[in-house]
């Protein structure tokens, strides 16, 4: 059997700061993450955590929307804990409790570091790997222990441009970056007008997965078939299979759905695909916690199952401001924002986030990208079953790419329509 590529996930957070005073700034170079082991393991829990925690609450304020569902919340939560670091009183308060960030400074310091080297490590049989850089206006003041604290904890990068005098090069050069460190999968995040002579900071983030089945399909067995978008909306889908004796999966099932995991290569990391019976995604997602999620996968068995699985290839975008302010984190969208551990002023405060993002499951594998702009404005003032059961995924249902180990989530969609 041809061996079949798995690529999951790209994703870049951008943070656009408008204003401020016209002085020197000196970048200090990224330092390797340090700490105690203790603390990073320990953080590492909490922050694997607190990103699957909003992964799900983000999951919640979008799945009323018609249509499909992707987005990588390790990326936004990333992006915006460095742009924590630099809040303070109840705007960093507020950023606290929608994102779950552990508020003792070292655990979570240390987790993020912890999670950074984590995903970068060496000698895998797959590739995946996560960057963070922060672009600076070079006349504006930030304070030195700000870039210092990102580098050291989050590894990430300072480069100087020049958003006064030539807005639209700079808005070039990241958007380059973001093209680089997402295979090219995810272009133009930054649209024309959003950088202009007032920007004074971006943040990135960008994560990037590229795997094998470990289990590969067939091309050859995919064939067209019914896909129940709803009861009455019936389409015709490629869908592949697996039913042979060596399709051996970790697999469960109860009253409300069936949960299966699809490895890949190294085993580091997996699909976890939830689908509903009865062709009832709303229960499954209004059942849907953490908690839940936890139970569901220590049900989880390798038994024998035949699998039938849609391709399906689609893209969404995102405008964060209003479903974060609705998650209760008005206040970093204000003039009232404190972002004063950036500047050691409160001139600064969030005007947007962008959250862009493509997957493409085929015989192949999946590929998949996704890419998150926050925009920042100057203030004006488990029962074995006696026979092979079947998972058929012929209507709607929900996917998540998570590490094994530590359970992070790294990508979260929903499939309601695969063409």
């Amino acid at each position: 059997m041809k061996q079949k590529i798995l690529t999951v996930g790209i994703t870049a957070l951008i943070v656009i700061v408008f204003g401020g005073l016209l002085s020197g700034c000196t970048l200090q170079p990224p330092l390797t993450p340090s700490g105690d082991n203790v603390v990073i393991t320990e953080g590492l829990d909490n922050v694997v955590d607190a990103n699957n925690r909003f992964a799900l609450d983000l999951y919640s304020k979008y799945k009323s929307e018609e249509g499909n569902v992707f987005f990588s919340p390790y990326s936004i939560s990333t992006a915006l804990a460095m742009t924590y670091e630099g809040a303070r009183g109840q705007t960093a308060q507020e950023m606290q409790s929608v994102f779950y960030f552990p508020e003792d400074n070292d655990i979570r310091r240390g987790g993020y570091a912890g999670l950074y080297s984590e995903i970068n490590k060496k000698d895998k049989k797959y590739k995946l790997h996560t960057a963070n850089a922060l672009w600076a206006e070079q006349d504006f003041q930030f304070l030195d222990e700000y870039f210092s604290l990102v580098g050291q904890y989050y590894n990430g990068e300072v480069t100087n441009l020049n958003f006064k005098q030539d807005a639209e090069k700079s808005r070039i050069i990241i958007n380059t970056w973001v093209e680089d460190q997402t295979n090219n999968k995810i272009k133009d995040l930054i649209p024309k007008g959003v950088i202009d002579y007032l920007t004074r900071l971006v943040l990135t983030n960008a994560v990037y997965f590229k795997g094998e089945w470990v289990k590969q399909f067939n091309k050859d067995d995919t064939t067209a078939q019914d896909f129940k978008i709803t009861p009455d909306n019936i389409v015709k889908v490629p869908i592949m299979r697996r039913a042979d004796d060596k399709a051996i999966f970790n697999y469960s099932e109860n009253d409300e759905l069936q949960i299966l995991g699809l490895p890949y290569s190294g085993e580091d990391l997996s699909m976890l695909v939830l689908l509903p019976k009865n062709n009832d995604l709303t229960s499954l997602e209004n059942s849907l916690s953490i908690e839940k999620l936890s139970e569901w996968k220590k049900d989880l068995k390798e038994q024998r199952v035949n699998i039938y699985i849609p391709k399906f290839k689609f893209e969404t975008k995102y405008l964060m401001a209003d479903t974060l302010k609705e998650m209760g984190m008005p206040i970093a969208f204000s003039s009232a924002a404190d972002f004063s551990g950036m500047t050691g002023k409160k001139d600064l405060f969030i005007s947007n986030v962008i959250h862009q993002a493509f997957v493409d499951v085929n015989e192949e594998g999946t590929e998949a990208a996704a890419a998150t702009a926050v925009v920042m404005k100057l203030t004006s003032t488990g029962i074995p079953e006696p026979t092979i059961p079947t998972f058929r995924a012929d209507h709607p249902f929900i996917f998540i790419i998570q590490q094994n180990d530590t359970g992070n989530i790294l990508f979260m969609g929903k499939v309601v329509d695969p063409r």
